[in-house]
């Protein structure tokens, strides 16, 4: 019987080094053997990385709270049933910049939308699908997006105020500290190795919980990474 991939998330504001971790989890679980989907949201797949130039062009200014959720929910179902799940099912572990954490913290904490909308679009579009482990990248918002604007052109998200991030991390760590079995906080205001080091231990204890220890020969071997 073919044994199902795992589903690791990494979240965080700006300027949180999110892709640079994500990279670093697929290459250790590469080099365990396993399979690799690398991916991310908005986006991800065909119709979901339209939808995600929709929700970042900022010239899409006054978007209302409920479009943008709408959208960011249309996009994950297009991704999760286009290629998380046929991934997961096909013994994939897939690794993923921002999923559903994402919309209560931006939509939720960020906008003011209640949970309980976001929790009812969770349920019709993932059902009892969830991360197996997620991976908060935390630091400070001041810092995060001096990072973010230092790097490029602020897009539509990248563009809100001050208090609008702050917002975001609080309703990150509420979850966190709600979820701590799943959810594990990473101090990432700190040089991007000792970020790893912290990132790749709680993933080296999610295999061991899982009984796929890196030095277990269970770990199957599976081939290597791939990106979108």
């Amino acid at each position: 019987m073919m044994m199902r991939g795992h589903f690791i998330t990494l979240e965080g504001i700006e300027g949180a080094g999110k892709t640079t971790q994500r990279d670093a989890v697929a290459a250790y679980l590469r080099d365990t053997g396993l399979d690799v989907l690398i991916t991310r949201e908005p986006g991800g797949s065909e119709i979901a990385e339209r939808i995600r130039a929709l929700l970042l062009d900022p010239v899409n200014t006054g978007m209302h709270e409920h479009t943008e959720l709408l959208l960011m929910f249309a996009a994950r179902a297009e991704h999760l049933h286009r290629r998380i799940l046929p991934a997961l099912d096909a013994g994939t572990w897939v690794v993923c910049d921002r999923f559903t954490d994402a919309s209560y913290a931006y939509q939720g904490g960020g906008r003011g939308v209640p949970v309980a909308r976001i929790a009812t679009l969770e349920q019709l579009v993932q059902g009892v699908r969830r991360p197996d482990l997620t991976l908060l990248l935390d630091l400070p918002v001041a810092m995060g997006l001096a990072r973010a604007h230092g790097r490029s052109a602020p897009d539509r998200f990248e563009s809100e105020a001050l208090h609008f991030f702050e917002r975001v991390r609080e309703a990150y760590l509420v979850r966190a500290a709600a979820e701590p079995e799943r959810m594990v906080r990473i101090d990432a205001g700190r040089e991007p190795a000792a970020v790893t080091a912290d990132t790749l231990a709680a993933v080296r204890a999610h295999l061991a919980g899982a009984g796929l220890d890196a030095s277990n020969e269970e770990v199957p071997v599976q081939g290597g990474a791939r990106s979108p």
